[in-house]
């Protein structure tokens, strides 16, 4: 029995050593109402925007809108939640189904006083295909 256990419980590990995302922080971003967060993202001949914002803050909710490739969403994220954070896949999946890289973008915290959402943001690439640029903010 307890080497039956042991079996399981290497398995498991080497398991999720294999299937671990393998996830980069890239940057920690604040924003402002309303304020869109471009992305320029690059890979093989091909570059595509990705761009968000959030519009609204209530019930300790954030609204997010965004957009990538013609896909447009709508998130809620929650900072003492699981749900505090979305991703965005960057490929189509084609023969790497398994290893597609995203972006990862996780709420962190909200300043009332200030109305700024923070928030990091991660990539997943384990093949190194992605070049990100991420735009700067025009001063209000």
């Amino acid at each position: 029995m307890k080497s039956i256990l042991q079996f399981f419980l290497a398995l498991f590990f080497l398991n999720s050593a294999l299937f671990a995302n393998d996830l980069q922080k890239v940057r920690e971003i604040s924003l402002k109402k309303d304020v869109q967060k471009k992305i320029l993202v690059k890979y093989d001949n091909k570059t595509r925007l990705f761009k968000f914002r959030w519009t609204l803050y209530v019930n300790d909710g954030l609204v997010i809108l965004r957009s990538y490739d013609k896909n447009v969403a709508q998130n809620i994220l929650y900072l003492n939640h699981k749900n505090q954070s979305f991703r965005v896949k960057l490929k189509t999946p084609g023969a790497d189904f398994y290893n597609v890289p995203y972006i990862l973008i996780k709420f962190k915290e909200f300043d009332v006083k200030k109305n700024i959402a923070s928030f990091v943001l991660y990539l997943s690439d384990r093949k190194d295909q992605i070049s990100l640029k991420i735009f700067k903010n025009k001063k209000r």
